[in-house]
């Protein structure tokens, strides 16, 4: 894993007791079933599911790919999905960059690229705007992890999911334009980092 990155986490990881009693009950529920497909020997599919699939549920596929291999979890694959697609946003993108990815596209004139994010030698996922049902996400045996207020309530029913569960953020792009807005996208970016690698820290090998 990258340097900075793993540093990274590893600060974030002494820093499990501010997240709530309450969250916690929450996100224990995604680790048990971590726990079960592992003993099932079944692979580990978590989709992370957002309005516009733009910023909150990237980060939520990005840092629960980091989390998985931090904690050395195999058989873990990440996805995102929205209700509508619109692109990856800038935004997001940097405050992922200032934590040490690594982030690339070979597609710079379209409007939805896709991205691939790196976190180490051959530790790469592949980031871009897409609705949660696309075929490039999972169809069935996987976890709906709902990052928004306004998805959870959108999507009443996913189709194949075996577990879905919401751990709704605040929205950075209500900072959009703002001098806070650098400050709030790397907020949220290590809010859903933190909770993820603590998701990943109940499973057991």
């Amino acid at each position: 894993m990258n340097p900075k990155i793993k540093a990274h986490c590893d600060v974030l990881v002494q820093q499990f007791e501010t997240i709530s009693p309450e969250r916690k009950v929450i996100l224990a529920k995604i680790s048990e079933y971590i726990q079960s497909k592992m003993a099932a020997n079944l692979p580990i599919q978590l989709m992370y599911v957002c309005t516009h699939n733009s910023r909150r549920s990237h980060f939520g596929q990005i840092w629960a790919a980091v989390a998985a291999k931090y904690y050395a979890i195999p058989n873990v694959s990440t996805f995102s999905g929205g209700t509508e697609s619109t692109a990856f946003h800038p935004n997001a993108i940097n405050a992922l960059e200032k934590t040490g990815f690594e982030i690339r596209t070979n597609e710079p004139a379209e409007k939805n690229p896709k991205y691939h994010v790196s976190f180490g030698e051959a530790l790469t996922t592949i980031c871009f705007s897409k609705v949660y049902d696309s075929n490039e996400n999972p169809q069935k045996d996987f976890a709906a992890i709902m990052t928004c207020s306004d998805a959870e309530a959108n999507c009443p029913f996913i189709p194949g999911v075996e577990l879905r569960i919401g751990t709704t953020y605040d929205d950075p792009k209500a900072f959009d334009g703002t001098n806070q807005e650098a400050e709030k996208y790397e907020e949220r970016s290590n809010q859903i980092a933190l909770e993820t690698l603590f998701v990943f820290s109940g499973v057991k090998i």
